[in-house]
C-alpha cells in the first residue's frame, strides 16, 4: 500500500547455524500493539510445549486449536481498533498481513520442526515460503485470500510434499482461503514468461520463512531473467486487463460499485503499482514523485483516495462477515454508519458517503489515466514507416502538437497567458478527434484557479462553451472529460454540488452529474439519427427544428438543484435564471430554460401517474405547457431524461404513453381545447369498433355499443373493445351467473401483456383480480374497470413480468389457470401472498415516506387518490381491498414505479357515484390506506 516502508523484503540469510528465516517483521506501523494481534514468541513457545505433550495428528489438532484461538483474538483486536479509527486503512491492512504472517510461519514451523523433522537435510530438502499477490504486497483486507508460493531447489521431494500438505491442512482447518503453488526457480521463470498473470503475482512476492539462500537466488533470477524484459508487452497486458475489467464492471458512476474491480477502484491502483514497479523497480508509488512521473499534489490525493477505498473495503468485509467487494445498497448504509457519516439537511448519511466514494474513485481514475498514459507513451515504439507516410494526421491549430496521437500543449507557459485556452483545448480536441495528452490534462487540472468570474462572463468564453455543446456532434465526450478534470464545475460553480452526487434509490443507475451527461448523450444520439426506429417522434421533431441551445442548456441544468431540502425543480429553476444569461442566452431563451427546468418532470408525471385517456388530463397539461414549441422541447427533454436514468429504464410502455400525450396535447392546442371532450372521443371509438366487426350483424353491434357507459369508450384501444365485445357475446351465450372469462394478449407495442376480464359484477372484483395477478408475479402498470349497463364487469389490466417485459407466450396458460383458481376462490390471495410479499434484504435500506393526496380537479367525474409509497408485490392488492371494504368504486388505476418507490393513482367515486369532497371522508380513507400500508410493510419485512 502507498507509503509503506517496503513492499518486498530482501531475503537476507540468518546468521545462526541455519540460513533460515523463521518469521517476517511487521511491514510498518500497525493498528494496535503487535502482541495483541499475534504474540509470535509466546505462541512459538507454546508450540514447542505441545511438541513435548503430543505427536502426529494429536499434535496437529492442538496446533490448530492454538492458532484458531490466536486468529480469533487477533481479528477481534484489529476490528475493535478499527472501530475507533475507521479511516486507519493502511495500519489495518498491515495488521491483517502481520496476523496472517504469524499463522503461516507458525504452521510452517510446526510442519518442519515437529511433524516432519530431518536432522541433516540434503540440498534438495529445502523449502522457502513466499506470500504473493495482495498478501505479498502486504495489503490484506479482513477476508482476503492467502496466496502462497512454496519454492524448492529441484523437483519436489517426498519430505517437501509432506511439509506442504501438513502446513496446508493446518491453514485450511483455520478456515483460511488459501491459494497455493509449488514450484522451482526454473518453473517460476518459465511460467512467468508464458503468462502475464503469473508474472504479476511473482512481481509481488515477499519472502516469509524458510531457506534464505534459496529465496535470495529467486530474487536474483527474477530480476535478471523475468522482470528485465518485455516491458512494453507487460504494459499492454495490464492495460488490456484494465479495459476488460472496466467493460465488465460498467461505468465508474454505477450506484452499486465494486470497490476492488470497478472503474476507479483498488485494482486500478494496483495496475499502476505493477507497471511502475516493473518499469522503474520502485517499491512504493511514492518513489514516482522524485522520478518526475507524479507531481506532489497528485500523489497526495492519490494516497488519500487509496486510503479511503481501502477503508471502505475493510468496513465492507467486516459488515458482511465475509469477503465481498460489491458495495450494495444495504451495505452502503452499514459502511457509512461504521465510517461515522451522519444525515445532513436534505441528504442521508449514505448519500454523503457515496458522494465521497465517487469523488475518490474519480481521482483514482484521473491520476491512473494520466500516469498510465505517460508510462505507456514512454514505452511506445515508433510507428512503422508506411503508417507514418500514409496516415494523415489532423491539422492542428498553432500552440498545439501531436504526441503519440494525443493533443499536447506546445508551450504551456505562453498557453496559460490566455486563460480562455483552458476551454479552447477541449474545442481543439473535439475538432480534431484527438484525445488529450496526459500533460494537457495535468495542465487543466493544475490551473483551475484561472477560471474566475471575469472568464465566466467573457463573451468569447461563453461562445466557446456553447460551441462545445452544439457544434461538434459529441458533447458528452467533452463534458465528461471537463467534469473529471474539474473544469466544468469551475466554469459553472453551481454544478459543483451535484458532482459525484448519488441518489440513494433503485431507480437512478448513475450519479447526478453522470446522469446529466447521459441525458445529453441521448440527445446527441437522436440528432445523429441513431434512434430513428426507436424514437420516431423525437427524431422527427429534431429534423423539423428546435432551439438546440435552449434544449441542451436545460438538459445541463435540469437536476442542478438536487441534494438540498427544497424541491429540486423549483431550486433548479432559480439557479437556471442566473446561469442561463451568464452562458449567453437572451431573455426569451433564458425564460424557456427556466420553465423547462422548473417543469422537467411534468410530462413524465402526467403520462405515468394520470389517465391520459381522460380529456381533463390532456386539457390541464395543454394549459400548463401553453405552446407547441414548449411541448416539443419538453418531450425531447423528458425522453432523454428517462433514458438517462439507467440502461433499462426506457421501454415501449413509456414511449406509448408519452407519444399519446404529445399527440393528444398537440391536437388540442391546434384544434381547440373545447373540441377535446368525452362525447367526441366516444363517437370516434364506436366508429372504430363497427369497422373492426365487419362480420357482426348491425343489431348485435348496436347492442354492444349501447351497453356501455361513456367512460368505457375513451379509455381503451379498439383491440380491447373487440376483445370485450367477443367476450360479452360469449358470456351471454353461456347464460351462467358464475361464468368468468379471461383473455391474455401480449401487447408488444407497449411492452406489456393485456389481461381482459369479463364476469357478473359484484363488490371487490378489482381487488380480487389485483390479488390474483400479484400471486402469479405480475406487475400491474395500468388497470381500467368498467361496468356495463346490464351488470357485467369489463376490466382490463396491463401487466409485466419481473423484468418489465410482456409475459412469454409459453407462460400464459399457467398464468390464466392461476388467475382463474384465485377468482373462483380455490386460492385465497390474502393467505397465499403472505409468503410471497417480501422485500429483498439489499432493498430494505431504502426509506420511502408515504404520501397520500386527494385530487378533485384532475378529472371531471372522479376523485384521484394518489398513493406514493414503498413498492412491494402485494401493495396494489392491499390498497384495492381497503378501498373496496370502504365501498369505494375504482374506475381505473395508473401505476408508476420508480425503483423501490411506486405511485398508485386511483380514479374513484363513492357508492353514490360522487366525488370525495368531504375532508372527513378523505381523512378516514387516508387513515385506512396508511394502516394497510403499515401492516403490509411489517409482513414484507419479516
Amino acid at each position: 500500500m502507498t507509503q509503506r516502508p517496503e513492499a518486498s523484503q530482501e531475503p537476507v540469510p540468518e546468521p545462526a547455524d541455519a540460513n533460515d528465516k523463521t518469521h517476517p517483521e511487521p511491514l510498518g506501523s500497525l493498528i494496535c500493539d503487535p502482541s495483541m494481534i499475534f504474540d509470535t514468541d509466546a505462541i512459538r513457545l507454546r508450540v514447542q510445549d505441545l511438541a513435548q505433550e503430543a505427536q502426529g495428528a494429536e499434535f496437529r489438532a492442538a496446533v490448530v486449536t492454538l492458532l484458531r484461538d490466536a486468529n480469533k483474538a487477533g481479528r477481534s483486536a484489529i476490528a475493535e481498533a478499527f472501530e475507533l479509527q475507521p479511516f486507519a486503512a493502511r495500519e489495518l491492512a498491515r495488521s491483517y498481513t502481520y496476523l496472517t504472517d504469524g499463522l503461516v510461519t507458525t504452521a510452517l514451523m510446526a510442519a518442519v520442526d515437529v511433524l516432519h523433522p530431518i536432522a541433516t537435510p540434503t540440498t534438495g530438502e529445502r523449502i522457502s515460503v513466499f506470500a504473493v499477490g495482495g498478501y505479498g504486497r502486504g495489503e490484506m483486507a479482513p477476508f482476503s485470500d492467502v496466496d502462497l508460493l512454496f519454492l524448492t531447489p529441484y523437483k519436489i521431494t517426498a519430505w517437501a510434499e509432506s511439509v506442504i500438505e501438513s502446513m496446508l491442512y493446518i491453514l485450511w482447518d483455520l478456515r483460511l482461503k488459501v491459494g497455493h503453488s509449488s514450484r522451482t526457480i526454473k518453473d517460476c521463470i518459465r511460467l512467468g514468461s508464458e503468462d502475464f498473470t503469473i508474472r504479476t503475482a511473482m512481481l509481488e512476492h515477499r519472502f516469509l520463512a524458510g531457506h534464505g539462500p534459496l529465496a535470495a537466488e529467486l530474487e536474483e533470477r527474477l530480476a535478471k531473467d523475468l522482470f528485465a524484459k518485455d516491458a512494453a508487452e507487460f504494459i499492454d497486458a495490464k492495460l488490456a486487463e484494465r479495459d476488460a475489467r472496466h467493460l465488465k464492471q460498467g461505468e465508474r458512476y454505477m450506484v452499486e460499485p465494486n470497490v476492488k474491480e470497478g472503474k476507479g477502484g483498488l485494482r486500478d491502483l494496483q495496475s499502476l503499482f505493477w507497471i511502475a514497479k516493473y518499469l522503474y523497480k520502485v517499491q512504493d508509488v511514492a518513489e514516482l514523485v522524485p522520478l518526475g512521473l507524479f507531481r506532489p499534489e497528485e500523489f497526495d490525493f492519490f494516497a488519500k483516495a487509496e486510503n479511503f477505498l481501502w477503508a471502505v473495503r475493510a468496513h465492507l468485509h467486516l459488515s458482511a462477515g465475509r469477503a465481498t467487494e460489491q458495495l450494495t445498497f444495504d451495505m452502503q448504509v452499514q459502511v457509512a454508519e461504521r465510517m461515522g457519516y451522519q444525515d445532513t439537511s436534505g441528504r442521508r448519511a449514505v448519500e454523503v458517503f457515496m458522494q465521497d466514494y465517487f469523488r475518490h474513485a474519480t481521482q483514482v481514475g484521473d491520476v491512473t489515466r494520466i500516469l498510465l498514459s505517460k508510462l505507456e507513451d514512454s514505452q511506445l515504439k515508433s510507428e512503422p514507416l508506411l503508417e507514418r507516410i500514409f496516415r494523415r494526421k489532423p491539422r492542428i491549430k498553432p500552440g498545439y502538437k501531436i504526441n503519440h496521437n494525443r493533443l499536447e500543449i506546445a508551450d504551456p507557459e505562453s498557453f496559460l497567458r490566455d486563460k480562455l485556452n483552458l476551454l479552447r483545448m477541449f474545442e481543439e480536441a473535439l475538432r480534431t478527434g484527438l484525445l488529450l495528452h496526459p500533460d494537457s490534462m495535468r495542465l487543466a487540472r493544475g490551473n483551475l484557479h484561472l477560471i474566475d468570474d471575469e472568464m465566466r462572463n467573457n463573451p468569447d468564453a461563453r461562445r466557446i462553451f456553447i460551441d462545445l455543446l452544439l457544434k461538434h456532434g459529441n458533447p458528452e465526450r467533452v463534458l465528461r472529460r471537463m467534469n473529471e478534470l474539474g473544469v466544468l464545475s469551475t466554469f459553472i460553480p453551481e454544478f459543483e454540488p451535484i458532482v459525484a452526487m448519488m441518489q440513494f434509490n433503485m431507480y437512478h443507475s448513475y450519479t447526478v452529474d453522470e446522469h446529466t451527461i447521459q441525458v445529453i448523450s441521448n440527445f446527441s444520439a437522436i440528432e445523429r439519427g441513431e434512434l430513428e426506429d426507436e424514437l420516431p417522434l423525437s427524431s422527427s421533431l429534431i429534423k423539423q427544428g428546435v432551439n438546440r441551445k435552449v434544449l441542451i442548456i436545460a438538459m445541463l441544468l435540469h437536476d442542478i438543484g438536487k441534494g438540498r431540502p427544497q424541491d429540486h425543480s423549483i431550486l433548479g429553476a432559480q439557479i437556471a435564471r442566473k446561469v442561463a444569461p451568464r452562458l449567453g442566452l437572451n431573455k426569451s431563451e433564458s425564460e424557456t430554460v427556466e420553465w423547462l427546468v422548473r417543469y422537467h418532470l411534468l410530462m413524465s408525471d402526467t403520462a405515468q401517474k394520470r389517465d391520459i385517456a381522460d380529456p381533463r388530463t390532456v386539457r390541464d397539461f395543454a394549459k400548463a405547457v401553453q405552446t407547441v414549441k414548449r411541448l416539443d422541447l419538453l418531450l425531447l427533454l423528458t425522453v432523454c431524461d428517462i433514458r438517462g436514468v439507467g440502461p433499462d429504464t426506457w421501454n415501449n410502455w413509456k414511449a406509448v404513453l408519452l407519444r399519446a400525450l404529445y399527440n393528444q396535447t398537440r391536437d388540442a392546442m391546434e384544434n381547440g381545447l373545447e373540441a377535446f371532450n368525452r362525447e367526441h372521443r366516444g363517437t370516434e371509438a364506436k366508429k372504430r369498433l363497427r369497422k373492426a366487426l365487419p362480420d357482426w350483424e348491425k343489431a348485435a353491434v348496436k347492442r354492444e355499443t349501447a351497453r356501455h357507459y361513456p367512460p368505457y369508450w375513451q379509455g381503451l384501444h379498439v383491440t380491447a373493445h373487440v376483445d370485450f365485445a367477443e367476450m360479452l357475446r360469449e358470456i351471454d351465450r353461456l347464460d351462467d351467473p358464475s361464468a368468468m372469462l379471461v383473455r391474455l394478449h401480449p401487447d408488444e407495442d407497449r411492452d406489456a401483456t393485456r389481461a381482459c376480464f369479463v364476469m357478473p359484477d359484484h363488490p371487490g372484483i378489482f381487488a380480487r383480480i389485483a390479488g390474483a395477478l400479484a400471486l402469479v408475479g405480475a406487475n400491474v402498470v395500468d388497470a381500467r374497470s368498467y361496468t356495463t349497463k346490464d351488470g357485467f364487469v369489463t376490466d382490463a389490466f396491463w401487466i409485466q413480468d419481473a423484468d418489465g417485459h410482456p409475459f412469454e407466450a409459453s407462460r400464459l396458460p399457467r398464468l390464466r389457470s392461476m388467475i382463474e383458481k384465485t377468482l373462483h376462490g380455490e386460492v385465497i390471495a390474502r393467505d397465499a401472498l403472505k409468503s410471497r410479499d417480501k422485500i429483498k434484504k439489499r432493498e430494505r435500506a431504502f426509506r420511502v415516506p408515504t404520501h397520500i393526496t386527494f385530487d378533485n380537479d384532475g378529472s371531471d367525474i372522479y376523485t384521484i387518490i394518489e398513493v406514493d409509497t414503498r413498492d412491494r408485490p402485494g401493495l396494489l392488492y392491499d390498497l384495492a381491498r381497503t378501498l373496496a371494504a370502504a365501498n369505494v368504486y375504482i374506475a381505473n388505476a395508473v401505476i408508476a414505479t420508480y425503483g423501490e418507490q411506486v405511485v398508485d393513482s386511483f380514479y374513484v367515486k363513492d357508492m353514490f357515484g360522487l366525488k370525495y369532497h368531504s375532508a372527513a371522508k378523505q381523512q378516514s380513507l387516508e387513515k385506512k390506506l396508511r394502516e394497510a400500508i403499515i401492516d403490509g410493510a411489517k409482513r414484507a419485512d419479516t
